[in-house]
């Protein structure tokens, strides 16, 4: 997340910061369409085969702005372009939508728009004390999970892809954050900080059957399904620093894929399930990175001065 971002979200967190335990967020921005050239970067498409497309968001531009662009780190473009802060993009399945964050309307909210950037249309109802955040489509794109601040409490709920039937899955104390769904649409994973510190739960997609994946004392979070619903991709800090990791559903096998002394994080998987897409901090700031689902060949797609990050494939 970059430094204006993160002041943001601190002053608004910073009064609930003892009653949630931990606060997680980071967040982009919208509209507009202007080609980069140059080997620009990142910290999170047009209308090709999405496939092709990784989205991301970027502070590049003097604040968190919506970035498209090809899986070599070539064509980055800007979706959105207006003074408030947009991140945290999410691919809908068939590649036709993007939902985000935003705080345009005073609150951070989720949104929606076209895949060049058009029809920006906010699909939560916040109020000022209230805000939503880490949105994530179903597979068959009919809902969206997302993180939801209500009643001074972080939790995990899910509406219609329309911003329709809101519905809260987890009622806890603690923070509960960033919900991913299965492949076949039955269960999600999300973090929680329930049990002292921050880690992998699934739940079915009706909110039962909640069970802690990872049970150790390190900070564990943003976790990703794999597409053929095998492992769960997810950052860690048990290594004295962020690094990518994999669970299987059930928490066995648990790996290591990045295994470098700076901190990685965002993990995504690509479509086929090859290769993920993370952000890294190795190169001296944010940037978005590649590599095989078996942690080997670990590429930089971008490269730039600012931080890019929270990408997905």
């Amino acid at each position: 997340m970059t430094s204006q971002f993160r002041m943001k979200l601190f002053i608004m967190i910073v009064s609930l910061i003892f009653i949630i335990g931990f606060s997680f967020l980071s967040i982009g921005k919208l509209l507009g369409q202007n080609q980069i050239e140059g080997g620009n970067e990142i910290f999170l498409p047009i209308v090709l085969n999405g496939d092709d497309l990784i989205v991301f968001s970027s502070d590049r531009d003097g604040d968190d702005e919506i970035y498209t662009m090809k899986t070599d780190g070539s064509g980055q473009t800007v979706l959105t372009n207006n003074t408030d802060l947009d991140g945290q993009p999410a691919w809908s399945p068939d590649k036709s939508k993007i939902a985000f964050v935003s705080d345009r309307k005073g609150s951070f909210e989720i949104f929606i728009m076209s895949n060049d950037g058009s029809d920006q249309m906010k699909l939560t109802q916040s109020t000022a004390s209230e805000f939503d955040l880490s949105p994530a489509w179903s597979p068959d794109g009919t809902q969206i999970a997302f993180t939801c601040f209500r009643d001074n409490d972080s939790e995990i709920c899910i509406m219609n892809a329309d911003g329709s039937g809101e519905t809260q899955l987890t009622d806890n104390t603690a923070t509960d954050d960033q919900p991913t769904w299965s492949p076949d649409g039955t269960q999600l994973a999300f973090w929680s900080f329930r049990d002292g510190n921050a880690e992998i739960y699934v739940m079915n997609a009706d909110g039962s059957g909640q069970t802690n994946l990872t049970n150790n004392s390190a900070f564990d979070s943003d976790p990703a399904w794999s597409p053929d619903g095998t492992k769960i991709a997810f950052r860690t800090f048990r290594n004295v620093n962020f690094e990518i990791y994999v669970v299987n559903p059930d928490g066995s096998g648990l790996a290591n894929l990045t295994n470098n002394p700076v901190g990685d994080s965002f993990p995504n998987w690509s479509p086929n399930g090859t290769q993920l897409v993370f952000g890294s901090d190795r190169d001296g700031n944010s940037e978005i990175y590649t590599m095989s689902a078996d942690g080997s060949d670990q590429t930089r797609l971008t490269n730039n001065t600012e931080r890019d990050a929270e990408p997905d494939w």
